[in-house]
């Protein structure tokens, strides 16, 4: 489930690493479906022990922790995968560890880390750090070690503009030609990197935009309130550390619950009565085989001017 929220607090939440030395890197035992690793852990372990960790940075959805002769380990969560400073959810789903060569995090470290995740400056180096751990329920991410080339081909050159820096003008024009309906298109990696199933609905509902219009039909408001919106709703999600949902799946960095999900205005709320307007019912209907959810009063297809931010929060 981590989208830019969730992935933005991870790395937030492991720089602390930043100036460690690379000690060992293993892949624990898991009787579960293995991760995509590459290279093979033997290599993986060559290539990097040693190595200073010179950057934490996020690519969309995926972490991306930068080394010393510029390598880059990238690590995509995709629906059930956490990347850890503290004890793991449960051991049985660990994928990798990365020991440093200047041992464990110490216990009031912990808590400095833990306000790290809040904080958008890079955390200054530490005496020690680690393990760092990468967890994965279900073994749908993929970690990989890319040389600089192989990162511009592989990620770099295969993903939008992130979310959170597009101007309005390069949205309108990355989506604007498009048929596909609003929702469907701002899951589109290739054009806008980091929105998810989520979060866009979050979005459309601030924005006042009708999740099944296309994006040929939107008008030039309707993008300016579209490009308000997702800044404000991704910035709000990051300040709250993610949305933790029911199978409680995601965590940030300390293994800790986030707090958005208790501010979803639409999202899995199905049936109750619009936060917003307090006369529409929200629906939940199916678009590209995900869940869209959605006030049909407050989000017409041609309705009246619904103002970004009238509803900040979820009552």
């Amino acid at each position: 489930m981590p989208e830019l929220p969730e992935v933005e607090t991870m790395c937030r939440g492991i720089r602390p690493i930043v100036g460690m030395r690379v000690a060992t890197v293993t892949q624990p035992p898991c009787p579960c479906r293995p991760c995509v690793v590459e290279p093979a852990i033997g290599e993986l372990h060559r290539r990097l022990a040693g190595q200073e960790v010179i950057a934490i940075e996020r690519r969309g959805k995926r972490v991306v922790i930068v080394f010393e002769h510029a390598d880059r380990l990238i690590i995509e969560p995709r629906m059930s995968g956490l990347v850890l400073l503290a004890d793991p959810p449960n051991a049985d789903y660990l994928r990798l560890r990365i020991d440093f060569a200047d041992g464990s995090l110490a216990l009031h470290e912990r808590d400095s880390v833990a306000e790290s995740c809040d904080d958008s400056a890079v955390a200054a180096p530490r005496s020690t750090a680690g393990p760092l751990l990468v967890w994965d329920r279900r073994g749908l991410g993929t970690i990989r070690l890319l040389s600089p080339e192989e990162y511009e081909i592989q990620v770099n050159s295969r993903l939008g503009e992130d979310a959170l820096t597009i101007s309005a003008e390069e949205l309108r024009r990355c989506l604007g030609g498009s048929g596909r309906a609003i929702k469907v298109a701002l899951l589109d990696q290739t054009a806008v990197a980091g929105i998810g199933n989520l979060y866009a609905a979050e979005i459309l509902f601030v924005a006042g935009v009708d999740p099944r219009v296309r994006c040929s039909k939107l008008s030039r408001p309707q993008w300016s309130r579209l490009h308000v919106a997702i800044g404000d709703v991704l910035r709000e999600a990051i300040t709250h550390e993610g949305s933790t949902l029911s199978d409680g799946t995601y965590r940030n960095a300390l293994n800790r619950s986030g707090g958005y999900q208790n501010m979803h205005r639409v999202y899995d709320r199905a049936g109750e009565i619009c936060p917003r307007c307090r006369e529409g019912t929200i629906e939940r209907i199916v678009q590209a085989q995900r869940s869209t959810f959605f006030c049909p009063r407050c989000q017409r297809r041609t309705g009246k001017h619904v103002a970004v931010g009238e509803v900040s929060s979820r009552d």
